[in-house]
């Protein structure tokens, strides 16, 4: 079966990317590229709509293509816990519509993320530190908000991170308890690292996307995924097989 797929934001980085391996591949099918100037109606030829617009416009993707009847993948940074909440309750009314959101196409990026949230159970000292290139309209990144996440889901029982000094602007943005502090320089595509800190010990998960073509196997994965799937899915890690460590480890080891 040939996968229909329109992509809204093709004029964009990640856009561009998306419509040129898709054209490349044998099952999938672009029969739509859809810009800010473009009426949303041109979606309704496909099975599948690829989202990567902005944080601002979004929303309004997802919403239009689930009415409509379409499998959503959403690439767009933004989607905090907060505001999935509000695509849980639109999947309920539209029986059978899919919408799976991928904070980061990496698959170097989730399982670095993943590999957090296990650290997470073993430090009190964490903060992630991301950046991106010059023209990312929002902070933190969405893979930073979704890393922040999963470390606050994995310490449910061990309680918040100790970030002394939060009221001083400088100290990041807390996420989770976790502070996140955000860069966004010319010449850098994405990196995020996250730092524990332990008694005399630091641990850093670092991970570094060199080009665009990190992006390509996970927007791949999602799209074939989206086909035959129902309900709201997040993140990458839940298409290749990484489970969400335990939300009540022992709390021996972890530093003071």
């Amino acid at each position: 079966m040939v996968i229909r797929v329109a992509v809204v934001g093709a004029s964009g980085r990640l856009g561009g990317v998306a419509c040129r391996i898709i054209e490349q591949q044998s099952d999938l099918e672009l029969v739509a590229r859809l810009d800010s100037r473009s009426d949303l109606d041109e979606m309704l030829g496909a099975d599948v709509v690829l989202d990567v617009t902005t944080p601002g416009v979004s929303p309004t993707v997802v919403d239009h293509a689930v009415r409509s009847g379409l499998k959503v993948v959403v690439g767009t940074s933004g989607w905090s816990e907060q505001r999935l909440r509000g695509v849980r309750t639109l999947l309920a009314a539209h029986e059978g519509s899919a919408v799976v959101v991928v904070p980061n196409f990496s698959v170097g990026s989730v399982v670095a993320t993943h590999l957090a949230t296990i650290a997470a159970r073993f430090f009190e000292s964490i903060e992630i530190v991301e950046a991106h290139h010059a023209a990312k309209v929002d902070s933190p990144s969405g893979t930073a908000v979704r890393t922040a996440e999963l470390i606050g889901h994995a310490r449910a029982e061990l309680g918040p991170v100790v970030a002394p000094h939060i009221d001083q602007r400088a100290r990041g943005q807390q996420v989770s308890s976790v502070p996140i502090h955000s860069l966004r320089l010319q010449g850098v595509v994405a990196q995020q690292d996250v730092h524990f800190g332990g008694t005399g010990e630091v641990l850093t998960l670092r991970h570094e996307t060199l080009s665009s073509a990190a992006y390509e196997q996970g927007i791949l994965l999602a799209l074939r995924a989206s086909a035959r799937s129902t309900g709201l899915i997040v993140g990458l890690d839940s298409l290749i097989g990484l489970e969400a460590p335990a939300v009540a480890p022992p709390a021996a080891e972890s530093a003071p």
